[in-house]
């Protein structure tokens, strides 16, 4: 009953949140004409409803469904490399985001240019490319998955990919004219804003397919917990559940950071407040929890960023940071195996 009562808390939260996030901003719209807003689609003034149909939902909505994806895939890779600390990124995936945005924002001579024809320019070439970039990292990582039977070693090779990756990126940025390293370091802040309607709807659509496989993965995923061996005794098959948790938490990363890009901490931090929160590691009744934490604090930092008064607007990672950071912290200082100097 506790936790039937905290997972029915938590949804309320998140309407109640979604719906104080569409009326806080620049021009303040109450609460009951965004409520009408939802049932109607007519907030009661027209100005109101512009905002809400063009601005503020789309924004929300942008959060909502990164911050419940990533907080969903940030669970699954803790539990599937046994690490406190790993995330949606932690293979690379932000990294060849990263480099594909690079490529297009930055230039790069005639390779830059090269991928500029192909994936376009302006703010669809740059989601193109991120996307472009993350496949081609979790490419990389599957096709050494399949030689590969340890997960830490699997997850060293992650972390050398995105070094590697990381690297090249940094020799772009070595170089960038000033304007265009102002574009990158923009995109690499973090941003809910500027998705447009038909663009949300694929990012929900991919997030939510992804999520739903990994929401089938809960039994396994329980076995998991207590080792790898423990789950092949229980039935599991390893390999094949590492593959698509990799592949599923790969997407959504991929996803999020082409549309908002690398948006920090969310991943690492949300599953351990799920955790305290819930008091079980249960992922059958824990990633419905995440997924609806994600969504509250996700929508809450882009809430926050609009606060400042006048057209200053924070960027999400200042933000997401603030709430991530302590978090981090406290699991560093509780995790024994952390402590012991135990991978």
């Amino acid at each position: 009953m506790r936790l039937g009562l905290v997972l029915v808390g938590l949804a309320v939260g998140t309407l109640a949140v979604v719906a104080i996030a569409a009326a806080v901003g620049t021009v303040n719209i109450p609460v009951p004409a965004v409520l009408r807003f939802l049932f109607t689609g007519d907030a009661g003034d027209p100005v109101w409803t512009t905002l809400l149909d063009r601005v503020r939902l789309p924004r929300v909505g942008t959060a909502a469904t990164a911050g419940a994806g990533l907080a969903v895939a940030g669970l699954v890779m803790q539990t599937l490399f046994a690490n406190p600390l790993a995330d949606p990124y932690v293979l690379g995936i932000s990294s060849g985001a990263s480099l594909g945005v690079a490529l297009v924002t930055l230039g790069g001579g005639s390779v830059g240019a090269g991928f500029v024809a192909i994936t376009g320019a302006g703010r669809a070439g740059v989601v193109v490319a991120a996307a472009a970039g993350a496949l081609a990292v979790l490419l990389v990582i599957l096709l050494f998955g399949r030689w590969i039977s340890s997960v830490i070693t699997l997850l060293i090779i992650g972390v050398m990919v995105s070094s590697a990756v990381g690297a090249i990126t940094s020799l772009l940025l070595a170089f960038a004219e000033p304007a265009r390293l102002q574009q990158f370091i923009s995109w690499g802040l973090g941003s809910f804003s500027g998705v447009p309607r038909g663009d949300l709807v694929l990012l929900m659509i991919i997030v939510g397919v992804a999520a739903v496989i990994l929401f089938g993965l809960s039994q396994s995923l329980n076995a998991m917990l207590l080792g790898e061996r423990y789950a092949v005794t229980m039935g599991v098959r390893v390999r094949l559940i590492r593959y698509t948790a990799i592949t599923a938490t790969a997407i959504i990363a991929g996803a999020v950071t082409a549309y908002c890009g690398p948006i920090a901490f969310l991943g690492i931090a949300v599953p351990h407040l799920a955790r305290l929160l819930i008091g079980t590691s249960d992922h059958r009744i824990l990633l419905p929890a995440t997924l609806l934490l994600g969504v509250v604090i996700a929508v809450g930092c882009s809430m926050i960023t609009q606060l400042p008064p006048g057209d200053l607007v924070l960027p999400v990672n200042v933000v997401s940071a603030l709430v991530g950071v302590p978090v981090v912290l406290v699991v560093l200082v509780r995790s024994r195996r952390l402590a012991a100097g135990a991978v």
